[in-house]
């Protein structure tokens, strides 16, 4: 019997690797007929060396989550997935995406890439599917980039 996912959650930081991860994410929500949720998490501790985060830096990092969820959210509609919901959240990515929007919305598939575009937290502090893979109370798909052969 095969798996059906009912919510699945894609995160997406504008990366390739997240371009991939949305585009494997909405052929399974189009073909289980799953609700996707698409979510952009705004990293406020990148804001931590602002004075009084500067309101001028979070609101730009607001237009770009938005401009980029709504251009995702119409590619998808156009593959077909009917059922979309876009989420733009604040805080540290990992725990945002395995804690409270996974909890929220009752994910049973979260969809992320390998990587991401923060390569210094990777280096630091361990990479966001790493750490959803250990923390993830639901299945987790990580999709890698297309190696050339």
């Amino acid at each position: 019997m095969a798996v059906r996912y009912t919510n699945i959650l894609v995160a997406v930081d504008g990366s390739d690797e997240a371009k991939r991860a949305l585009k494997k994410a909405s052929v399974m929500a189009k073909e289980y007929g799953s609700n996707l949720f698409i979510a952009h998490i705004i990293d406020t501790r990148t804001f931590a060396s602002v004075d009084h985060y500067d309101r001028t830096i979070v609101k730009e990092a607001e237009e770009y989550a938005n401009k980029m969820l709504d251009s995702y959210q119409k590619q998808v509609q156009e593959m077909g997935v009917k059922n979309v919901r876009l989420i733009t959240d604040y805080g540290s990515p990992k725990v945002k995406i395995t804690k409270d929007i996974a909890s929220k919305y009752e994910i049973d598939l979260i969809v992320t890439g390998a990587t991401g575009l923060n390569a210094v937290e990777r280096f630091l502090i361990g990479s966001v599917s790493e750490y959803i893979t250990r923390h993830a109370k639901c299945d987790v798909l990580i999709v890698r980039s297309e190696v050339p052969a």
